[in-house]
């Protein structure tokens, strides 16, 4: 009976002690990264560069949008297109304006003066009202055609 004491004992002990030292080996680990986080000083970040909502290229092609479209708050130059669903019986469009409004469409539907008439894969199609249409992607290329 003793011998059965004393085996329990040196278990219970035996575990304890490997919990104690794992306890402080996690102190250990927390120390040794607090050291390196002072050495490192993540407080002094550099901004990127570039604009990580400006799409793949440096530059874009904002440079030539026409002057009365960046007037119009519902022109499809103050979006980028952020989403495409088709499916059997509808299709939808999500944009996002410039000051982070979201806008979602279906075919048909009118965003401003222009009409969504197509998707493709990466890039929606709108009409504008003199029948010429505009074409986005999502790299926030938008540009200007006769067809499509």
């Amino acid at each position: 009976m003793n011998l059965i004491k004393i085996n329990i004992i040196f278990t219970i002990l035996f575990f304890i002690g490997i919990h104690a030292n794992a306890e402080n080996h996690d102190k250990k680990l927390v120390d040794e990264v607090k050291v390196l986080i002072k050495e490192i000083d993540l407080t002094d970040d550099d901004v990127p560069l570039n604009d990580p909502f400006a799409g793949q290229s440096a530059g874009s092609n904002r440079e030539l949008e026409p002057v009365k479209e960046k007037k119009d708050v519902l022109s499809l130059y103050n979006f980028k297109l952020v989403g495409l669903i088709s499916g059997k019986d509808n299709s939808y469009v999500s944009l996002v304006q410039s000051n982070g409004e979201k806008h979602s469409l279906t075919l048909g539907q009118y965003l401003g003066k222009n009409q969504l008439v197509d998707l493709r894969l990466t890039e929606a199609i709108f009409q504008k009202e003199d029948k010429k249409y505009i074409i986005i992607d999502f790299n926030n290329q938008i540009r200007e055609a006769n067809e499509y």
